[in-house]
């Protein structure tokens, strides 16, 4: 289960900056709800957009609200609270996630169930390991395998499976005995398992692996794209980024390069940029290998909302789509735009910056 459960919910906020950009998981997004957290005296609260404090600092640690409630946590004990900072769910558990589809994944006592808004047990303590509910069903695990449940608790798809991975489009990756396969929400194989290795559907197109090389195939298991690449990467815009002899370039859905490889490294293309890297530098290039940006950066992530973020001497800052600072290098990290705001640290002090780049809420800790 190195990958199904790699991805466990924990209370500690890391902010770390890399070059690897992580797709977040259908249903984990963010609420909207205009709250941010903060830390103050070592103690986490929530400011508003206007960064005036909403909810006053008194947990050990927050995160953001999802679902109408913030997980938040208490002398080493796991809650919820609403968006008025009253306690809906108090400390109680061992470990907990964020609310998805109505419920919460909870451990205490080394066995994870579920809970409602409320806090009470819709699924009793029972699992090894529990995923968050997403499109109606949650992967759990228990006695090393995994299998797949409803919001009821019922076994829609028996613990059998060595590792697997969330359904997405209706199918979901399954290993059993070393290789991988697909199957549908009952549980019958549509892909025998005979993978060595394969990614969730994305574009209508799967990355699999067999005998080192990578290549795609359709819904229906058919080979789209011979295994032939040392790695390859999800479709994204139309293309999908591949590694050959050590260098990186771009293919379409019919494997012909559009992009020759010629990178040491590079991303997926997100609003019509990809970021690559030769030289130790980053920089930005268009769907025909033209590059828009020069290679000047240290480390980057993809264009985000007209938006990216990049690294230069150790410091991080925004740029636009023509390679503009739109906020100067001055941070140690930050994170995203989301809801108007930026997290950003400093110094070991977490604080909140606008679009314009000015503090809403001065780095604190």
């Amino acid at each position: 289960m190195k990958y199904a459960f790699s991805l466990f919910i924990c209370m500690t906020l890391l902010l770390s900056f890399t070059s690897c950009s992580k797709k977040e998981s259908r249903g984990d997004k963010k609420e909207s709800v205009g709250l941010f957290p903060v830390v103050l005296g070592g103690k986490t609260g929530f400011i508003n957009r206007d960064g005036k404090l909403v909810i006053n600092p008194q947990f050990d640690d927050a995160r953001n609200f999802y679902d109408g409630l913030a997980l938040v946590s208490s002398g080493g004990k796991a809650g919820y609270i609403d968006q008025e900072g009253k306690s809906i769910i108090n400390p109680q558990f061992d470990v907990a996630g964020d609310f998805s589809n109505g419920l919460a994944a909870v451990s205490t006592g080394g066995k994870w169930g579920y809970i409602d808004k409320e806090g009470k047990y819709i699924i009793n303590p029972q699992y090894d390991n529990a995923r968050n509910f997403s499109n109606g069903y949650a992967m759990v695990s228990t006695g090393g395998k995994v299998g797949y449940i409803d919001k009821e608790g019922k076994n829609i798809i028996n613990v059998q499976f060595d590792d697997a991975r969330d359904f997405i489009d209706g199918l979901a990756a399954v290993s059993t005995g070393g290789k991988w396969g697909f199957i549908n929400k009952e549980g019958k194989y549509i892909i025998n398992p005979q993978f060595d290795n394969e990614r969730n559907f994305s574009d209508g197109f799967a990355v699999v692996n067999t005998g080192g090389k990578s290549g795609y195939i359709d819904r229906e298991g058919k080979s789209m794209i011979s295994p032939q690449f040392d790695v390859a990467g999800d479709f994204s815009d139309g293309l999908a980024v591949v590694t050959t002899g050590n260098k990186m370039g771009y293919i379409d859905k019919k494997g012909n390069y559009i992009i020759n490889p010629q990178f040491d490294a590079a991303m997926d293309f997100s609003d019509g940029l990809a970021a690559v890297s030769t030289g130790g530098k980053w920089g930005y290039i268009d769907k025909g290998g033209k590059y828009i940006i020069n290679p000047q950066f240290d480390n980057v992530r993809n264009f985000s909302h007209g938006f990216a973020v990049v690294s230069t001497v150790g410091k991080v800052g925004y740029i636009d789509k023509e390679g503009k600072y739109i906020i100067n290098p001055q941070f140690d990290n930050l994170e995203n735009f989301f809801d108007g705001l930026s997290r950003v640290t400093v110094g070991g002090k977490m604080g909140y910056i606008d679009k314009e780049g000015k503090y809403v809420w001065n780095p604190s800790k």
